[in-house]
């Protein structure tokens, strides 16, 4: 009798360090970083209660900074992926901050860029390649036609062919061709789009050893309870985790 209790209570006492070593493994990070140095959105407060929910629902920690200080070798090294949330301006990274988010990318780090993340850093001609595009104009808020350029794309999961969506449409320059669009914005459903209706609002693309996705979306608050869009953010930031 003794034999089978001091068993039994081995399996209880396995069982139990079991749970505590996955409790305590350590879980993946990624950075929310939205530092602003001209025009704020008011919808990066909810962008951060969006994310953080997707954190918890899918098992990472979400750290925020609006600091540039945050962009060393050594910070940077603990994340898996950056969210730039809306960030604002330009002449904002020293050169050796510049350095170590080039070397996070290099490194195989990965970036998801919201919105105003092409309204960021005009001077640094690497970011721009790397995000994808820069922001020149947009016109009033209002609702238009999404159109899916691939829906069968792994990061289209979870999406329709269509929809409609109430946002901010950004206009871009500099628009670097090597990205994958998968989302384009219909120029007819809506008024103030000036890319000859071949305005891709939503790309991905391998980067100089990294992972970068942008969408276009995410000027509104509402945008942050959008299921679609917090969809494809979902899948987003897995894939630049490399999840």
């Amino acid at each position: 009798m003794r034999t089978v209790l001091a068993i039994f209570m081995g399996l209880i006492l396995l069982f139990n360090v079991n749970v505590e070593a996955k409790e305590n493994k350590k879980k993946s990070k990624v950075l929310v970083f939205s530092l602003t140095t001209s025009f704020r959105h008011k919808s990066i407060k909810e962008g951060i209660i969006a994310i953080r929910k997707l954190g918890a629902e899918n098992n990472f920690e979400v750290d925020t900074s609006e600091s540039v200080n945050s962009f060393t070798k050594e910070n940077l090294s603990q994340y898996k992926t950056l969210i730039f949330l809306n960030p604002t301006g330009s002449n904002v990274f020293s050169e050796q901050q510049k350095l170590a988010l080039k070397g996070y990318i290099n490194d195989g780090g990965g970036l998801v860029g919201i919105h105003a993340a092409t309204d960021f850093c005009f001077e640094w001609e690497w970011y721009g390649k790397m995000i994808g595009a820069f922001f020149t104009n947009h016109p009033k808020v209002q609702q238009a036609k999404l159109i899916a350029v691939n829906p069968k794309d792994k990061l289209m999961k979870g999406l329709p062919e269509t929809w409609l969506h109430t946002d901010e449409w950004y206009n871009f320059k500099s628009f670097n061709n090597d990205v994958k669009v998968l989302v384009k914005v219909d120029e007819t459903s809506y008024q103030g789009g000036t890319m000859n209706n071949n305005h891709p609002i939503v790309w991905y693309h391998e980067f100089e050893g990294g992972r970068v996705f942008y969408t276009g979306m995410g000027h509104t608050p509402e945008a942050y309870s959008n299921k679609l869009f917090l969809t494809q953010l979902q899948t987003a930031i897995k894939w630049t985790m490399r999840k």
